[in-house]
């Protein structure tokens, strides 16, 4: 399903004309359905990483294949084309859009894939994630582990082949966030997705079946197991 190949990512820094690596030369490989959690300190590239997993950034060096096709050599509207087919993503921060109701920023993916059945998906899902009373509620009306449940809709909606989920619990206490994450991991096997799991919890880390460290931009013990 993933396929990373000597990936680097270089920024320049302000002010000296100098360049800063944030990744060095990450080379691994994720199967169909393995779920697989992305750990390390802050700032050692992890989300960095899942931007160019998701085509939401260019490398500077190496490859992304998703699915057998290379998004690092596609342009910006081939990528997005290519996110709204394969992928799922489920953010720290919900990433809901505030005027949009639940049901209608669950749906928004599928409308934009002009999908027929959007409502009717959206609906499905929602009531899947325990808000079928809440579908005219907005952003604002509900708690943050209400929002991220319409975020694990959302993102479910589409069917993915995967979802990339960077630090979902962040903004949720812990009893909060133990729910929604034992919720996305029940839905995960349900729909046979595979996971790629940002996090600096190692205990979350541990639910997966596989952990790739990374340490100052690079990729330490990639055959490590959760």
């Amino acid at each position: 399903m993933i396929e990373v190949e000597n990936l680097g990512k270089d920024v320049p820094m302000q002010g000296n004309g100098g360049v800063l690596t944030i990744l060095h030369e990450i080379s691994f490989a994720v199967t169909a359905g393995e779920a697989i959690a992305v750990v390390g300190a802050s700032g050692s590239g992890k989300s960095t990483l899942l931007a160019l997993l998701a085509g939401l950034d260019t490398p500077s060096r190496g490859r992304v294949r998703l699915d057998g096709e290379e998004i690092s050599a596609l342009d910006e509207d081939a990528r997005a084309e290519l996110r709204g087919r394969l992928l799922g993503f489920v953010f720290q921060s919900f990433q809901l859009l505030p005027a949009l109701t639940a049901l209608e920023n669950a749906a928004l993916p599928l409308e934009l894939m002009a999908r027929r059945d959007s409502r009717e998906q959206a609906r499905s899902m929602l009531a899947r994630v325990g808000l079928a009373a809440r579908l005219d509620h907005y952003p604002r009306q509900l708690s943050g582990g209400e929002q991220q449940r319409v975020a694990l809709a959302r993102a479910f909606a589409v069917q993915p082949k995967l979802l990339l989920a960077d630090e979902p619990t962040g903004n949720l206490d812990a009893a909060t966030g133990k729910d929604i994450i034992d919720l996305m991991f029940a839905m995960n096997r349900e729909a046979g997705t595979t996971l790629v799991l940002v996090t600096h919890d190692e205990t979350l880390a541990a639910r997966c079946g596989r952990r790739l460290r990374l340490a100052a931009g690079r990729l330490a013990d990639p055959a490590i197991g959760g």
